[in-house]
């Protein structure tokens, strides 16, 4: 068989079901054997990125491998972005893209990337935003660089693997004449016995001593599937939880444990149950920027930190714990819950304050719709087992704050490397690959403007995910980061096309709001229909979304961001 036939051979035997990608000569053999697959849906984007970004929702939920590619040159660079976000966000992805003619190094062919005179450097470019990059020089290697990379991608903690495959390779004749298997030999991240056994003492005499603990619970234990092994802990041992923004519906945000997000955007409720923490249990959580208050050099001052983890790596970033125990998170919580089980009895009900705590009443402002409004009617109308996706922008701060999730809910924003438009395209991988629910994407109109054209895409393969744009004609994040640095605005207006008219002309169906009323009766018949379904609401531009610089709270927060003004 042909190099490109034998990938999707090996690629079918491991399970993958889905791969998006963007047309061109050097992938012209990829695309004719995914044709003929029996077992892979292709499904060719208009644009590459976008492929990239579905190939990550592909992956977000599942334990599959996200398969993205491209053909050679331009192509293939349109797929860094999604690349990134796999790596920052622990997605095993697996990217393939074509390569000119190794026989023609360093002559300047077209979409050549060799790094030979004048030519970009594809190799070194694609090491960088990867966990491996492979180029595939003899065909006979074929099936041992292919099981090499998907095996990287999935082990330790997951990311993204990419493969070049040279012109030559593709030609007439030249054949892969010793194809096997794929074989996925990837050992899970157990935790030490020993290292359980001795931070469950910890937590055993912090028990013991009345002490007050809290757990921190970020998308690693979700992507885990750590649910009910957290739920166990907590109620067990009557913890209080603190989730990251995608930490949300590890357990019902209704649970009396439940405290709320920890994070810049979060609930004074769990602003208050950390500052009076003595413990904190931090689970599958990175401890980046925002779940930090800008890396805040005194957050764990006077308190015992214990971090788990599936990378060594994360326990060496901005914060050392006290404790540290590597693994995933679902067995650890399990084996640490049936420690703790042996060393500590009855535990008396703890009181927590819970979200209500905070009274988050909106105050209603000139303009149109309030996007904290929008948001509680999205979570409120969100079907059990929904996911709901917040590209980057204001709209994720009003969302995390304002939407409540029941537990087999979801909600995921814009991680670390934090692409605008990366979720825009990406739920439409997420619904291919859970096709029984519910996918939402809450978007800002910049986002939406910069990669709505894959609507079509959604449309050809009629995959019916839900965009709801919170539409205010500006980059609203970036204007108040200019107010408040630089005490004027610039550049941040722009205009919007009639964007229900563009995806009626899509083929999808299209709905414009402007009153509360009217978006709810717009995400009912879209949730109702089955089909690709855009809601354009118009909302106020006068609403600032809930955020504080500090733990210690909104007006603490402000203070402080004065003090240090005048101290500038």
């Amino acid at each position: 068989m042909r190099v490109y036939e034998a990938i999707v051979k090996g690629l079918e035997g491991i399970g993958v079901q889905a791969a998006f990608g963007g047309a061109g000569e050097n992938a012209a053999g990829l695309m004719l054997a995914l044709k003929h697959s029996q077992h892979i849906r292709p499904i060719i984007t208009r644009h590459e990125q976008a492929a990239s970004f579905m190939a990550c929702g592909y992956a977000m939920y599942t334990n599959r491998l996200g398969f993205c590619f491209a053909t050679a040159g331009p192509g293939a660079f349109n797929l860094f972005s999604g690349l990134a976000v796999a790596m920052s966000d622990s997605y095993p992805v697996l990217a393939v893209s074509g390569y000119a003619n190794m026989e023609w190094r360093g002559w300047g062919s077209l979409n050549e990337t060799s790094g030979l005179n004048r030519t970009p450097d594809s190799q070194a470019m694609f090491a960088a935003t990867t966990k491996k990059s492979f180029l595939l020089t003899d065909i006979a290697d074929t099936c041992d660089v292919l099981e090499e990379a998907v095996n990287t991608a999935f082990e330790g903690r997951p990311g993204p693997v990419h493969i070049h495959v040279p012109e030559n390779l593709t030609h007439r004749g030249v054949e892969v004449t010793n194809f096997r298997p794929i074989e996925l030999d990837v050992r899970p991240v157990l935790p030490d016995p020993a290292r359980v056994a001795q931070i469950a003492a910890v937590l055993a005499d912090a028990l013991a001593q009345r002490k007050r603990i809290v757990a921190l619970v970020g998308f690693g234990a979700v992507r885990s599937g750590a649910g009910p092994e957290v739920q166990r802990l907590i109620e067990r041992f009557q913890i209080p939880l603190l989730t990251t923004l995608d930490g949300k519906g590890i357990v019902s945000e209704g649970h009396p444990l439940a405290v709320g997000v920890f994070a810049d955007s979060g609930h004074s409720s769990a602003w208050k149950a950390f500052r009076e923490a003595d413990v904190v249990l931090c689970v599958g959580n990175s401890l980046n920027q925002h779940a930090t208050f800008n890396y805040r050099a005194d957050l764990f001052e006077n308190k015992l930190l214990i971090h788990v983890n599936i990378s060594e790596g994360e326990f060496h970033k901005a914060y050392r714990a006290d404790h540290t125990l590597l693994s995933d998170a679902r067995p650890a919580m399990a084996t640490l819950a049936d420690e703790l089980e042996r060393l500590v009895g009855d535990i008396p009900a703890v009181e927590v304050d819970g979200q209500d705590y905070e009274a988050r009443t909106i105050h209603h402002l000139p303009g149109k719709i309030h996007p904290g409004e929008l948001a509680q009617s999205i979570g409120r109308m969100l079907p059990p087992g929904g996911v709901l996706l917040a590209d980057a922008g204001a709209h994720l701060a009003w969302l995390g704050y304002y939407v409540e999730l029941e537990q087999g809910q979801n909600f995921r924003k814009a991680g670390s490397f934090g692409p605008m438009a990366g979720h825009v395209n990406g739920a439409i991988g997420l619904k291919v690959a859970h096709p029984d629910r519910t996918v939402v994407v809450g978007c800002g109109d910049g986002c939406y403007s910069l990669s709505g054209f894959e609507l079509m895409t959604a449309v050809e393969h009629d995959i019916p995910v839900i965009w709801v744009i919170f539409n205010d004609g500006e980059f609203k994040l970036i204007k108040l980061f200019q107010l408040v640095t630089y005490a004027e605005s610039g550049l941040v207006e722009f205009q919007n096309p009639d964007f229900a008219a563009y995806a009626r002309a899509c083929g999808a169906d299209g709905y414009q709001v402007e009153t509360l009323e009217e978006f709810e009766e717009a995400f009912r018949t879209a949730l109702a229909s089955g089909r690709p379904s855009l809601i354009d609401a118009r909302i106020t531009r006068w609403a600032v979304p809930h955020y504080s610089p500090s733990p210690d709270g909104v007006i603490d927060g402000l203070v402080e961001s004065v003090e240090a003004r005048f101290r500038d």
